[in-house]
């Protein structure tokens, strides 16, 4: 299993950017994948989640109607549209998926130990 996440830069406050997390090793159209990010200092939190197919979605009030998840089951690949930046949105971004479930778990699909398969990050920066 495998996970990547990449994109990320250094944008000012408002601009948007577009993360990907490509992922290989495993049946990608049957599985969920999570949005995590974590800033300096600060616990890992979630940020979106998109189930298995037709993708359901869901996201944290922090980044609701600025960033929007999606997935392409042709690529193995999930993106995340970030839109309106603020600094706060400064962060190490990185995706997971887990095999227990195909749905984002509604209770508690925030939580980092829900997941168990990670990728590496990738460094998001909101500064003017």
């Amino acid at each position: 299993v495998q996970l990547q996440a990449f994109g990320g830069g250094l944008v000012q406050p408002g601009e948007s950017l577009r993360l990907s997390c490509a992922a290989s090793g495993f049946a990608f159209i049957h599985w969920p994948i999570v949005w995590f990010r974590q800033a300096p200092g600060k616990e890992r939190e979630g940020v979106s989640c998109i189930s298995k197919s037709p993708g359901s979605t869901t996201y944290a009030d922090s980044v609701k109607g600025r960033f929007t998840i999606s997935r392409d089951n042709t690529k193995n690949t999930v993106y995340l549209q970030m839109n309106s930046l603020k600094p706060e949105d400064t962060a190490v971004y990185y995706c997971a998926t887990d095999f227990s479930f195909g749905a984002c778990p509604d209770s508690n699909w925030y939580r980092h130990w829900t997941w168990d398969y990670w990728g590496r990050g990738t460094l998001v920066t909101v500064s003017s």
